[in-house]
């Protein structure tokens, strides 16, 4: 059975920088694509990035493009989201989440086809950011 665990989170002032981790076990990720969501008090769960383990076709959502970077470590079974220039709007509770991804999705699509999909494969139990002064 897969299973995720975040970790990483923290307080951090604005404009600076934290690595979320999230950890698989239970299975190796091949063909799947691993994701972050966050949630802020009185919000709705945003989608914020994901990676392929096929061929490492990412996506991220408007609002952290060019300030947070997903990456992966095969060896460790594990996907990182590393979030520079954090802003006080990134404050929110950050959950991983894994969806194996079937052979028919072309990988330059893999953030349409997560974040439209709610039959994920497995969650992970969510890591708490604060970015404040």
């Amino acid at each position: 059975q897969l299973q995720l665990v975040e970790s990483g989170g923290g307080l951090v002032q604005p404009g600076g920088s934290l690595t979320l981790s999230c950890a698989a076990s239970g299975l190796t990720l091949n063909h799947y694509a691993i994701g972050w969501f966050r949630q802020a008090p009185g919000k709705e769960r945003e989608g914020v990035s994901c990676i392929s383990t096929r061929d490492d076709n990412t996506y991220y959502a408007d609002s952290v493009k060019g300030r947070f970077t997903i990456s992966r470590d095969n060896a460790k079974n594990t996907v990182y989201l590393q979030m520079n220039s954090l802003k006080r709007e990134d404050t929110a509770v950050y959950y991983c989440a894994a969806l194996r991804l079937p052979s028919f999705v072309h990988t330059s699509f893999v953030g349409i086809y997560f974040f439209g999909r709610t039959d994920f494969d497995s969650w992970g139990q969510g890591t708490q950011v604060t970015v404040s002064s």
